[in-house]
């Protein structure tokens, strides 16, 4: 077997370090490398998901068990005055953001450009979608995930979701919480 001449392995080792080179300095990647290995940044992505679990888990609970007519306390309602006071005690934000383009109140509407692609991509399927931001000169992660129909009771507070599909993404819950 022949070697490549002293010149040529030369050229071929320095174009490749240049190309290991170039992929580590890629702002790209290196924003995705440093964002995935932020352990501040996971640790608040793994509490985002819990917080989903409970609230989500507390809606289901609601309306299985206290909802049975259309003038009872709606989940939905319940849950938004649970993130009120969730708020005022300076824990997190969490918004309840309507997907479908009729909400069941105004205040459901997305906000902000963080919110609005967010009901996109949860329009599109999606099932998590965030960012970090800097908000008052602190790290925030804004968190958005889907509000899908799970039960046919749901349509008792939001009747014009009837036709909706069990699984379909009616709205979502849009997280802000601080990275620490």
């Amino acid at each position: 077997m022949r070697t490549p001449s002293r010149p040529l392995a030369i050229t071929m080792a320095l174009l490749a370090s240049a190309a290991v080179a170039w992929a580590s300095f890629s702002p790209v990647v290196a924003a995705e490398k440093k964002e995935k290995k932020d352990p501040a940044v996971e640790r608040t992505r793994k509490t985002v998901r819990m917080l989903d679990d409970l609230y989500k888990t507390v809606v289901v609970l609601i309306t299985e068990h206290y909802v049975n007519e259309t003038d009872d306390l709606a989940a939905g309602s319940a849950a938004v005055a649970l993130f009120d006071a969730m708020k005022k005690k300076g824990w997190h934000e969490v918004r309840l953001i309507d997907v479908t383009g009729e909400p069941y109140n105004e205040d459901n509407v997305a906000k902000d450009a963080f919110e609005k692609e967010a009901v996109s991509k949860m329009k599109a399927g999606e099932a998590w979608y965030d960012e970090v931001q800097e908000k008052d000169g602190k790290r925030i992660l804004r968190a958005a995930t889907p509000i899908p129909v799970v039960m046919e009771k749901c349509t008792m507070c939001h009747p014009h979701y009837k036709d909706a599909k069990k699984g379909a993404a009616i709205g979502l819950l849009s997280y802000t919480i601080a990275v620490e």
